[in-house]
């Protein structure tokens, strides 16, 4: 299965990147397609870690979810920046990921990163450090709301 989903992953990447779509242009994309496929599988680099389809559930209600937190704090992001006083208060903070894997670690590291006002400074084991813009965006995270949606991604595999 991990496999077949690669091959249609890579051809659709490939599909969009291309932007023609000739007789001849679609079987050289799907040729090239599987045969990155098959060099995947020879020198075994496409695990459950490297093409996580377990976790494909899961990502169609954490992606939705992702995209509004990014939205909500870039809207507040932009108040901060256009309020006359510039009312920051920058903050450093470590939070404790309940998540079980690398995979888990990672994304929610990369989920506070990718959220405007937070950025992952530093990952040791499960402890992250985190620099915040503002001190409620230290808090928020404190308090476990994307902890656990993002242990909830890792746990519909």
């Amino acid at each position: 299965m991990r496999w077949v989903s690669l091959a249609i992953v890579l051809f659709l990447f490939w599909l969009a990147l291309s932007g023609h779509y000739t007789h001849f242009l679609l079987v050289a994309g799907a040729g090239s397609a599987v045969l990155c496929v098959l060099v995947a599988a020879r020198l075994r680099i496409a695990d459950a870690e490297g093409h996580p389809v377990q976790l494909a559930r899961g990502a169609l209600t954490y992606f939705p979810w992702l995209l509004w937190e990014i939205a909500k704090s870039a809207w507040a992001v932009t108040k901060l920046i256009l309020h006359p006083r510039l009312p920051i208060s920058p903050t450093m903070t470590k939070v404790m990921a309940s998540q079980r894997t690398t995979v888990g670690v990672a994304t929610y590291a990369n989920s506070i990163t990718l959220t405007p006002g937070t950025i992952t400074t530093g990952v040791k084991g499960n402890v992250l450090t985190v620099h915040a813009l503002v001190r409620d965006g230290a808090a928020d995270l404190e308090a476990g709301g994307m902890d656990a949606r993002i242990s909830l991604f890792e746990r519909s595999a």
